[in-house]
């Protein structure tokens, strides 16, 4: 392999070892991702000998750490695959790291192996959005940090408009801040501090955004803490599949036409999110990911990692 690799954690996630594996060899084969596994050696390299993908590399690990765990103690020992994938994006061996493991213990990990670039407070995880104009709008955090400060939740928008503008291209992103109303008095203490330092920030800052505007395109980076943003990210999944099975119920619209408005807003299509902020790149697959979405996120990891800009979902 000439370029660095992804390294993939080849025992995170619901579906772990197999269909991980499965992925990875997708991204291998189809996409030209080079990867490297990490995990339990002997059971991995059993999962490539059934695809018949045996030139991957597997960097052993003893330990898996439970989708159930979370934070620092469940990342502590040095053997684990997220321990051992984020160490080998520390040293420059890996160009990322994906994982489909408990969000809470990946960031931990990385937080703590990998780093926190200069100057970020916590990192943020960001998902792209599809948007009614056609775009997609970034947001910021998806679920990484549930307790921030004001001063951590501001500065998401300076990460999100970051990711905005190097991965989507817009050339001068606006930001919006999450609340429940458009006034800027409208809000917790949390969200109104945030407010207040956003406009001392350098970002395009367009001011408060509710629920609604999530969808509509009206900005092109929507900051919140980690919990509402993990709220609204499933709540808009779970929404447009209730939406998209009423309609198909109902006969209204072609199954074709639905198919096409379903995978927008598919795993598949996004492969994962973003973590922002630290000293490498690292993707957060959804912890009921198949193949394909993990192929996808190998996808995206490189892409991000090689400074390419994604196409919009």
């Amino acid at each position: 392999m000439s370029a660095a690799p992804v390294v993939l954690d080849a025992m995170g996630g619901d579906h772990g070892p197999s269909e991980i594996v499965r992925g990875a060899v997708a991204a291998w084969r189809t996409h030209g991702v080079p990867v490297v596994l990490v995990g339990r050696e002997r059971e991995v390299r059993e999962e490539l000998e059934r695809h018949d993908a045996t030139e991957i590399p597997v960097v052993h690990a003893d330990e898996a750490v439970p989708m159930s765990e979370r934070g620092a103690p469940a990342t502590a020992g040095a053997s684990t695959s997220l321990a051992v994938g984020c160490e080998l994006v520390r040293r420059g061996e890996g160009a990322a790291f994906v994982s489909a493991g408990s969000t809470g213990a990946v960031v931990s990990c990385a937080v703590r192996l990998i780093g926190r670039a200069e100057g970020v407070l916590r990192p943020a995880l960001a998902v792209a959005l599809p948007t009614l104009p056609g775009g997609s709008t970034v947001l910021v955090d998806a679920g990484a940090t549930a307790d921030p400060t004001p001063e951590m939740v501001a500065q998401f928008g300076v990460l999100g408009t970051t990711y905005a503008r190097l991965v989507f291209g817009v050339p001068d992103p606006l930001v919006g801040l999450l609340s429940i109303g458009s006034e800027p008095d409208k809000g917790n203490r949390l969200i109104r501090g945030a407010g207040r330092l956003l406009h001392e920030l350098p970002v395009r800052f367009h001011g408060n955004v509710e629920g609604h505007d999530v969808l509509a395109g009206r900005v092109d980076v929507i900051v919140t803490d980690g919990f509402t943003g993990n709220i609204v990210l499933k709540s808009v999944e779970g929404c447009v599949r209730t939406a998209l099975s009423m309609t198909a119920a109902a006969g209204i619209a072609a199954p074709e036409d639905l198919a096409v408005v379903a995978r927008r807003y598919d795993p598949e299509t996004h492969g994962g999110a973003a973590l922002l902020g630290l000293r490498g790149t690292l993707i957060v697959a959804h912890g009921s990911s198949g193949a394909a979405t993990i192929a996808r996120a190998c996808q995206v990891a490189r892409d991000l990692a090689g400074g390419r800009p994604r196409t919009t979902p």
